[in-house]
C-alpha cells in the first residue's frame, strides 16, 4: 500500500472517521465558497439582477455538475471496495476507466450547453432582466466544465484511496484563488455574472492542475499516460452500475430546484425573488453540506469495510457519521432561525430582497434536521453498492414529493416563497422514512460488488 492508501477498515470506528470526514467536510465547505463567494460579490458590487443570472446560471451548471457527482462518488465506492480486497489491478483499470468517461462526457457536455443555454433559460422562464448575465454566466462556465469534471473525479479517487486531507489542501488554494479574482473582476472590472464565472473556471483549472502534479510525483497506482486511460469493459460495467443511478438521482434533485426556480420565476418576474431564493440557496450550501459530506464519508469507509468483510464496522460507521452529521446541521439550523435577515443581508442589503430570503429561508431551514438523517443513511446503502435504491428513493423525494409540495403550499394555498421552502424539508423526510425501512430489512447487507459475508 502506498503513502496514499490509507486502510480505514482497521483500529477505532470513531477516531477513525473523524480523521477521515473532518478534512472532507472542511474541503467540501471551502468547495462550496466558490459559489458563495459569486454571489456575494456579485450582490454587493453588481445588484440583484447579477445575483438572479448568476443564481439561475448556475442551477442549469449545477445539474450537470451533479451527473459527476454521481458518477465519481461511483468512483470512490468501487475504489475503496478494491483497495479493502487488496486488487490492485481492478483498482488500476477503474480509475483509468473512470477518468475516462468523465473526460469525454465533459466534452459532450461543454458542446451541448454552449448550443442550447439560450432555450434551456427561456424554458426555467428566466426573466428578461436576468436573461443577459445567466447568459453570460453560463456561457464561461460551460467552457470549464472539463475542469469541474476533472477535480470531481481525481477528489473521488483519493477519497476511494482514504485520503481526505491533499484534496482539502487543493481546493483551500483553489478557493483563495477564486475570491481574489472574483474581487478582480466583479468589483475592480465590473464584469458581473461573467467575471464570477470566469473566476471560477480559472480555479478549478488550477486545482487540477495541483492534483495531477501532486499524484504524479507521490507514487500514485496510476502513471497519467495515454495507454493507462481507457474503457476497460467490465469496470466500465461496474461503474456504470453503480454510479448512473446516483447520476440520475442528482440530477432528479436539480431538476426539481429548477421546477422550484420556475415557480419562483413566475411568482415575481422582477427577479428579485429568484435572488433571494439564489441568496438562500447559496446559505443552504453551507447548511446541508456538512450533512453530505459526512453521508459520503460514510460511503468511503463503509465500502473499504465491506470490501474486508467489516460489515459490522460499516454499520458502526455509518451511527457515528450520522450523529456526527446531525449536530452540525443542527446549529446551522438553530442559526437560521435566529439570524435569517443577518444572514440574507450578507449577500445584499436591498429591503425587499431580504423580506423574500427571511421568508423563504424560515421555511427551508427546517431541511437542516432531516437532511443529516437521510444521509447518514444513504451513505451505508452507497458504501454496499446499492445506488439503485437510493436512486429510487431520492428520485421518489425530489420528483413526487418535493415538486407537488412546492406547487400545493407555493401556489394553490398561495402561501409564497413560504410554501415553495416547505418542500425540501418534507422531501427529505420522506426520504428517511423509505430508507429507515430498507435498512431494518437487511436488504443492504446483498454484495452488489464483492461477495463478503454479512456477519450482523
Amino acid at each position: 500500500m502506498s503513502k496514499l492508501e490509507h486502510n480505514l477498515a482497521q483500529g477505532a470506528v470513531a477516531p477513525q472517521l473523524l480523521r477521515f470526514a473532518l478534512p472532507f467536510i472542511v474541503s467540501n465547505i471551502i468547495q462550496s465558497l466558490y459559489s458563495v463567494a459569486d454571489m456575494i460579490i456579485v450582490g454587493q458590487y453588481a445588484g440583484a439582477v447579477s445575483m438572479s443570472g448568476v443564481n439561475i446560471g448556475g442551477q442549469v451548471t449545477q445539474l450537470i455538475t451533479n451527473m459527476v457527482f454521481g458518477l465519481s462518488a461511483g468512483g470512490t465506492v468501487l475504489i475503496g471496495q478494491y483497495l479493502g480486497a487488496g486488487d490492485r489491478k481492478a483498482l488500476r483499470e477503474t480509475i483509468g476507466t473512470l477518468l475516462s468517461v468523465l473526460m469525454a462526457l465533459g466534452a459532450i457536455f461543454t458542446v451541448g450547453l454552449l448550443l442550447l443555454r439560450s432555450p434551456i433559460l427561456r424554458a426555467i422562464q428566466t426573466p428578461e432582466p436576468s436573461f443577459p448575465e445567466a447568459m453570460s454566466y453560463l456561457f464561461i462556465t460551460s467552457l470549464g466544465i472539463i475542469f469541474i469534471f476533472a477535480y470531481n473525479a481525481l477528489s473521488a479517487i483519493m477519497r476511494g484511496l482514504g485520503d481526505s486531507k491533499r484534496p482539502l489542501y487543493f481546493v483551500s488554494i483553489a478557493c483563495v484563488t477564486n475570491i481574489v479574482l472574483d474581487l478582480i473582476m466583479v468589483a475592480v472590472f465590473h464584469w458581473g455574472a461573467f467575471g464570477a464565472g470566469l473566476a471560477t473556471i480559472i480555479s478549478q483549472a488550477l486545482s487540477v492542475v495541483l492534483c495531477v502534479v501532486y499524484l504524479k510525483r507521490n507514487d500514485f497506482v496510476f502513471d497519467f499516460s495515454l495507454k493507462s486511460f481507457g474503457f476497460h469493459p467490465e469496470r466500465l460495467r461496474m461503474l456504470l452500475k453503480i454510479g448512473v443511478p446516483m447520476s440520475v438521482q442528482n440530477v432528479a434533485t436539480s431538476i426539481s430546484f429548477l421546477f422550484l426556480t420556475a415557480m419562483v420565476n413566475l411568482l415575481d418576474p422582477t427577479a428579485m425573488a429568484s435572488a433571494a431564493v439564489g441568496a438562500v440557496s447559496k446559505f443552504n450550501s453551507f447548511g446541508v453540506l456538512p450533512a453530505f459530506a459526512m453521508s459520503s464519508a460514510i460511503a468511503a469507509m463503509s465500502a473499504q469495510n465491506i470490501g474486508a468483510g467489516e460489515m459490522k464496522r460499516a454499520v458502526q460507521t455509518m451511527k457515528i457519521g450520522t450523529a456526527l452529521g446531525f449536530g452540525i446541521s443542527f446549529c446551522v439550523f438553530l442559526l437560521a432561525r435566529f439570524f435569517p435577515a443577518q444572514i440574507i443581508r450578507i449577500f445584499a442589503d436591498d429591503p425587499a430582497l431580504v423580506t423574500a430570503g427571511v421568508e423563504y429561508l424560515r421555511a427551508f431551514s427546517l431541511d437542516y434536521i432531516c437532511v443529516p438523517l437521510m444521509a447518514g443513511l444513504n451513505g451505508l446503502f452507497i458504501g454496499a453498492g446499492h445506488t439503485t435504491f437510493s436512486f429510487i428513493n431520492g428520485v421518489m423525494a425530489a420528483l413526487l414529493v418535493r415538486i407537488p409540495v412546492c406547487y400545493i403550499f407555493g401556489v394553490l394555498f398561495d402561501w409564497g416563497l413560504f410554501g415553495i421552502g416547505l418542500g425540501a424539508p418534507f422531501a427529505s423526510g420522506v426520504a428517511f422514512a423509505v430508507g429507515v425501512g430498507f435498512f431494518l430489512s437487511g436488504g443492504w447487507k446483498k454484495a452488489t460488488i464483492l461477495h463478503v459475508p454479512a456477519d450482523i
